[in-house]
């Protein structure tokens, strides 16, 4: 089975959702294969956004779309029981059909902002697997019964005049370090990587997700492996880096204060340490992201490896990834006019990936 390459756009859910809604139409106008929404954290509130519901966000998405992907990417299960994670799935299969795609990850800043997880002897892996077992257990439609460590759910079968999908969406795995890349690998339907991701982020990733795979007995090739990767475009080639130069250090100065550890490996590939980043951090803290971005050096933008700049160094950039590994695009474009970028990606890059 060979997976399709597919192209899509990721947002944030920390922005008026009719801003958002707009965002999707114009992505599905464009030509791009997914939508996905990533739900922002309480953090965000000092910079000027706002943490929303990105699952409230994607229903209404998907009741204003047709053909768009749309995806979860992600939701963290300390902040929802797996049983509402599955009713609120139920949503996005009423509206959305096959259309729709679910990603879970621990989301190690969530859990710093909520006070879960940190001391605790079952760690996200155990959490996570609970989640997937009862949120497929739930949509299968029979009746169910769970005990785990964490999590535990007792419901009754669906009676068969019930109006209810019994299909289970693509579950996809988001992880940074090798524990979840490979229980993705073992029982996921793929795996997704965090913003920052690097071509050499990717290759390393694979193997891990290949490895749990194998170890399960499955085959690696019926796995997807999207990345989430900053971007915008432009008709000139240093105006269209702007947005993913601010984006950038957003998840720069995000990563040197929330998540350190769990992104030493994401950093290595990426040939940055930590003293490179804390000038965007105290930027971003002292000035907010224009000033973050600021100090966002070009050698350091090169190092991130954002998909960027004209359409053509888009689509060699996007060429790279998919070299590399990655058969899913989540491209998280930022800058001025996102709805204007999303056509002209329509109009100059996309026709030239032969998906």
């Amino acid at each position: 089975m060979t997976i399709p390459f597919n192209v899509g756009v990721l947002q944030l859910s920390m922005e008026p959702v009719h801003e958002t809604i707009e965002m999707a139409k114009a992505c599905e106008h464009a030509g791009f294969d997914a939508f996905w929404i990533a739900e922002a954290y309480p953090w965000w509130r000092k910079h000027g956004f706002e943490a929303r519901s990105s699952t409230a966000i994607l229903a209404v998405i998907a009741s204003q779309t047709r053909r768009i992907q749309l995806g979860w990417g992600i939701i963290s299960p300390y902040t929802r029981h797996p049983v509402q994670i599955a009713m609120e799935a139920r949503v996005m299969q009423d509206i959305a059909g096959d259309r729709f795609l679910l990603g879970l990850g621990a989301s190690k800043i969530f859990m710093k902002e909520i006070g879960e997880g940190e001391g605790e002897k079952v760690g996200p892996a155990t959490v996570m697997k609970e989640s997937i077992d009862i949120v497929r257990g739930m949509l299968k439609g029979d009746a169910f019964e769970y005990r785990g460590k964490v999590f535990a759910a007792s419901v009754p079968a669906l009676k068969s005049e019930a109006h209810v999908p019994r299909t289970i969406p693509p579950v996809y795995i988001a992880g940074t370090g090798p524990v979840l890349q490979k229980m993705a690998g073992s029982m996921g339907d793929g795996l997704l990587t965090a913003s920052i991701t690097t071509p050499a982020f990717v290759r390393y990733s694979r193997q891990n997700m290949e490895e749990g795979a194998r170890k399960a007995g499955r085959d690696p090739s019926t796995l997807i492996l999207g990345s989430v990767i900053v971007g915008s475009v432009g008709r000139d080639s240093d105006k269209g880096k702007e947005g993913a130069r601010e984006q950038a250090a957003m998840y720069l100065a995000n990563k040197v204060q929330n998540i350190k550890g769990s992104a030493d490996v994401l950093l290595e590939c990426a040939s940055l340490s930590f003293d490179e980043l804390r000038p965007i951090a105290d930027a971003m803290e002292q000035g907010g992201r224009k000033a973050a971005a600021g100090a966002v050096t070009d050698d350091i933008l090169r190092k991130v490896c954002p998909i960027a700049g004209t359409p053509q160094e888009c689509i060699e950039r996007i060429q790279e990834y998919r070299e590399a590994g990655c058969s899913h695009i989540m491209l998280e474009v930022w800058g001025d006019d996102r709805t204007g970028q999303a056509k002209l990606f329509g109009e100059e890059v996309l026709p030239h990936l032969n998906h």
